[in-house]
């Protein structure tokens, strides 16, 4: 708390505040006594008042207003149709994420070699994906077949030993989450590379100085460090992933948002549906982002000697009250 000290207690009792020259020093028994004032904040209040009036606002809005419809929301939050959906959104999610950095971690390590060629490619993959948008690379895959009528597996511009139709191996779902993969990648290849140049070079030379093989300064000094760097940007764009497989309703895959749009279709109750939608997706993204709180913990154990508490941690501090929030000083002796 800011606090003011009033200026007639910064002289000695029978000293003159506003007398020339300096004034007797006060001993520790005497500053103890000091009257302090705290600092007013009226701003700060009135901002916050304002702030929980709009809040009130609009949940009263929410409970009152006929439009939002909540009857149907509740008779299709949990419908077997909306979960089916959600879990098709999981679905793409996982694939599309361990297919994006997989291959995302391959590109960051083309990137980071010292060939101009496999540097080049990979630079290209990058720039190439990252300028396309997401819903032109799902049709394009969903496509392919188009282009290419049959696979075959063989000498590179030689004969072929076999071959397959594109169409059978590669159907709407295939293509989604190749679409997602391969742009996920993308932006996974700069986030790793991103957090490994973040480590510092002394780490790997301190390593090649000891002797340790180049591999297992890759696996166990420089990406343990480089993750405290990656996390973050890595977890930030799963759950844009998670979002963003809402674009594969172009498809005509049963994913959560295309699921809605064919209920609301048919009923005609859009703005509870679309409710519907926006609670699932508010929900699986906080349990993504509680992972990416614990995830993050777990990494910064080298950093953080003493890591913050967890929510339950603080929940439960503030139910036993302050007291379990600070230690009582010690003092030289051994007494309190």
């Amino acid at each position: 708390m800011s606090t003011v000290t009033t200026t007639e207690a910064l002289v000695k009792p029978g000293g003159r505040p506003g007398a020339a020259g300096p004034s007797a020093p006060l001993d520790l028994g005497e500053l103890a006594g000091l009257r302090t004032v705290p600092a007013r904040h009226p701003w700060r209040w009135a901002a916050g008042l304002v702030t929980l009036v709009v809040l009130a606002q609009f949940a009263h809005g929410l409970a009152t207003n006929p439009g939002w419809d909540w009857a149907t929301f509740r008779i299709f939050f949990s419908a077997d149709t909306i979960l089916r959906s959600v879990g098709r959104t999981v679905e793409l999610t996982v694939y599309g994420t361990v297919l994006g950095f997989v291959l995302g971690a391959a590109v960051a390590a083309l990137r980071l070699s010292r060939s101009r060629i496999l540097q080049t490619v990979a630079w290209a993959y990058v720039w190439v994906f990252r300028s396309i948008p997401l819903i032109v690379q799902l049709v394009f895959w969903f496509n392919l077949s188009y282009l290419y009528k049959r696979f075959g597996i063989g000498i590179p511009f030689g004969p072929t030993f076999g071959d397959f139709e594109t169409v059978g191996v590669l159907g709407a779902l295939g293509a989604a989450v190749l679409g997602l993969g391969l742009h996920q990648a993308a932006f996974a290849a700069e986030i790793i590379r991103g957090g490994v140049i973040a480590v510092d070079p002394g780490q790997r030379e301190a390593a090649t100085a000891l002797g340790v093989p180049r591999f297992r300064q890759a696996w166990r000094i420089i990406l343990p460090q480089a993750m405290r760097g990656i996390l973050p940007a890595a977890a930030n764009e799963v759950i844009s992933l998670f979002k963003g497989t809402s674009v594969v309703y172009v498809m005509a895959i049963g994913e959560l948002f295309y699921q809605v749009q064919v209920v609301y279709g048919r009923t005609g109750r859009v703005v509870p549906l679309l409710m519907v939608a926006t609670v699932w997706y508010v929900l699986l993204t906080t349990v993504l982002s509680i992972g990416q709180y614990y995830v993050e913990r777990y990494f910064a154990r080298g950093a953080d000697r003493t890591p913050p508490p967890t929510p339950f941690q603080r929940a439960r501090a503030l139910v036993r009250g302050p007291r379990s929030r600070t230690a009582p000083a010690t003092a030289p002796g051994g007494r309190s």
